[in-house]
């Protein structure tokens, strides 16, 4: 008789030999997903690269001093 697993907060734990092949369409849906996931990903930080200015928290900084020097 197999002894039952069971994780911290009481779930039964499901071994390997317990779970059911997946199918081709879902493989090749996830990894349809995850492609397209990381290809946002990349085309978010190419973006912020191409479009990166270094001053334009140069103002921020101006207001804050002014800020500090009328509390201060």
């Amino acid at each position: 008789m197999e002894r039952t697993r069971f994780e911290p907060f009481g779930e039964q734990l499901v071994s390997a030999t317990d779970t059911q092949p997946r199918s081709r369409g879902s493989k090749l849906l996830l990894r349809v997903g995850a492609g397209l996931f990381w290809s946002l990903v990349a085309g978010i930080v190419l973006a912020r690269a191409a479009f990166f200015e270094p001053g334009v928290y140069d103002g921020f900084s101006r207001v804050a001093s002014l800020a500090k020097s009328l509390i201060f």
